[in-house]
């Protein structure tokens, strides 16, 4: 089982190079950035887990800054978004920024990817795409980023991304960088199984095809959709996000049902402080040597 660390990453929280090297000293196997560029002032798309939005979502930094700051102090730890809202971007550019991430950690980067939830926030960046073809935008996008990395000269003709035959440096240093899918619904489901490198959803967001909460049900659902993509679902990464105070008996469920990695959330998403954080890790770290000691 591997581990990881998801952080709220707002500016007056832990520096991300600080929060990198205290994990890899800790021996976590990867740190998750998320992003969101902006909130709207005038929120009509309601909060997803309900009530008031957390603090974190209006000051977060940008999650590649943040990559790029953590891996500059560190030398192991998987270099992760979570996630990254990848059609809030222009295409050329987000290929250059995440290959250049990758390529200055020596191949260290995991591109977590998601279509969002707030309506207005992707109006903002894109009129040109209605909020209910996002996901189909997405795997466009998806297919435009793999073309770009693995390309000496790459040209791509969709729907929503076009670019010219073009030289687009630096290139990943494995080649590609391994895109995580983070959507928990579903159809989104359906899209990891599909053509995701890992899987990285929030234990409490997957649903069922019958919308209702099911961890086990959409585990098992991705893997037998990715075998019926032709893939081996059983061989893909599932990185899960493990929602509010982590338990024991969850943990040990979800790892016998195939997740390979858990991603720890914050303490909390309210602007915590650098001292409550690292608390918070050492915490986390008994919870690791319980777990595996039990395993």
């Amino acid at each position: 089982m591997r581990f990881g660390y998801l952080t709220g990453n707002h500016i007056d929280g832990i520096h991300p190079g600080d929060l990198a090297r205290e994990l890899e000293d800790r021996n976590f196997d990867s740190v998750w950035f998320p992003e969101h560029s902006h909130i709207p002032t005038e929120q009509l798309t309601p909060y997803p887990n309900g009530g008031q939005l957390p603090g974190s979502y209006v000051h977060m930094m940008d999650p590649w800054v943040s990559v790029a700051t953590a891996a500059a102090v560190t030398s192991r730890i998987q270099l992760a978004t979570g996630v990254c809202l990848l059609l809030e971007h222009d295409v050329l550019d987000l290929a250059c920024t995440v290959a250049t991430a990758d390529a200055l950690s020596d191949g260290r980067v995991t591109m977590g990817i998601g279509v969002g939830w707030n309506k207005e926030e992707l109006e903002n960046h894109r009129p040109d795409l209605p909020f209910p073809k996002r996901y189909s935008a997405m795997r466009e996008r998806v297919q435009a980023l793999r073309t770009a990395w693995g390309n000496e000269e790459a040209e791509f003709s969709g729907v929503w991304d076009n670019y010219s035959s073009s030289w687009v440096y630096p290139k990943p240093t494995n080649g590609t960088v391994p895109i995580a899918l983070g959507n928990a619904g579903p159809l989104g489901i359906q899209h990891a199984a599909e053509y995701a490198d890992e899987w990285c959803p929030i234990d409490v967001g997957i649903m069922n095809t019958d919308g209702k909460p099911d961890v086990i049900g959409g585990i098992n659902r991705f893997t037998e959709l990715a075998d019926k993509a032709g893939r081996d679902g059983a061989a893909i990464p599932i990185s899960l996000y493990i929602w509010g105070q982590p338990q024991m008996e969850r943990l040990e469920q979800y790892a016998n049902a195939g997740v390979t990695q858990f991603v720890f959330t914050p303490v909390n998403f309210d602007l915590p402080s650098s001292d409550e954080t690292l608390t918070y890790i050492d915490q986390l770290t008994e919870v690791i040597a319980t777990f595996n000691g039990s395993n």
